[in-house]
């Protein structure tokens, strides 16, 4: 069996540009005049929320996303519903409904089989079925890794977003998946061990998360992708202007990521995430390795909201601004 994850050199979100670098790239885009066209800029980069915003005329929000990464599992139909799930997060993480995705996709047509490829878009289309979102063609350019995700289409009410900007002091902050998935991916990609909770968390959608959301009356929230929860975190409570609390002893984790943090799993991007946000938190008497599970890099994450969502574990809440200016509490 050809293993995906040896075509790559990171694996998932854990590949993303770091946090910083990022923000110093994208710092010019922001601000100045807006084009006249047929719709209202809701949401932009100002916040780095988790996907863009435009009102039309009408009164419908039309949110607009892309995501993409190398292989984060060595079963190409996993990877393909893996990628697929995460795009759709962002839409779901604004409270919105996703309509329509198109593929994006690198394949090293010299390396591997185009049936691999193919196999990786059955899993992006299946997801996309199960989603009620139509998956229609797409992107394809030949490359040297691997990569695979979806630009995504979708509506929302304007009135009616979830987003990062909006958190308030006194709201309790719920997760709704478990971490740990970027240690035991990254278990799987130097050992080969297959670990089906992991995969099993990152292919379920946050659709009914988004839902449950809506309906407890919440207007804040993100999902947890390759930032980590912390740096996930980080961003909303300083978009929001408030300072973010966590229970360390409360955060769930999937079976097996404690012990694949302790054999030494642990992605450089979630090193770089806890790197990120350290000047911003106030951990005293937390462990290095609690941190950088709060900090692992996960893929297709579940979302982290500002509000009490029934079934799903209440792991911190949001407090009103500190005058040192730290974002962050772990206690």
């Amino acid at each position: 069996m050809r293993r995906l994850t040896q075509y790559a050199h990171g694996g998932g979100c854990a590949c993303k540009i770091p946090p910083g670098e990022l923000e110093a790239v994208v710092a010019g885009l922001t601000g100045g005049g807006l084009p006249e066209g047929p719709g209202e800029l809701l949401v932009g980069l100002d916040d780095g929320d988790d996907a863009a915003v435009v009102r039309l005329a009408a009164g419908t929000a039309v949110i607009a996303t892309a995501d993409f990464f190398t292989p984060v599992v060595d079963d190409p139909y996993d990877w393909g519903r893996i990628a697929a799930a995460n795009a759709l997060s962002d839409v779901y993480a604004m409270g919105g409904v996703p309509v329509v995705a198109v593929n994006l996709l690198a394949w090293p047509r010299d390396l591997l089989p185009m049936e691999l490829a193919a196999e990786v878009l059955r899993g992006g289309l299946d997801i996309g079925r199960e989603a009620g979102c139509h998956v229609a063609g797409g992107h394809s350019v030949d490359d040297p890794e691997p990569k695979y995700g979806m630009a995504v289409t979708g509506v929302g009410d304007p009135g009616r977003l979830l987003r990062n900007d909006a958190g308030v002091a006194g709201v309790p902050l719920t997760l709704t998946k478990p971490l740990g998935i970027g240690v035991l991916n990254s278990r799987h990609k130097s050992t080969g061990e297959v670990f089906p909770q992991a995969v099993a968390a990152m292919t379920q959608l946050n659709r009914a998360a988004s839902e449950a959301a809506l309906a407890a009356g919440a207007v804040c929230a993100t999902d947890v992708t390759g930032f980590g929860l912390l740096g996930h975190l980080h961003k909303l409570a300083r978009a929001s202007g408030v300072t973010a609390r966590v229970d360390s002893s409360v955060v769930p984790y999937l079976d097996g990521a404690r012990q694949a943090l302790a054999d030494g799993f642990v992605s450089g991007g979630t090193r770089r995430n806890l790197d990120w946000v350290r000047p911003h938190l106030d951990a005293d008497g937390v462990s290095e390795d609690e941190l950088l599970l709060l900090a692992d890099a996960q893929t297709s994450g579940g979302l982290l909201v500002a509000g009490e969502i029934p079934g799903h574990p209440v792991i911190g809440e949001l407090l009103p601004a500190r005058a040192d200016s730290r974002t962050l509490e772990v206690r």
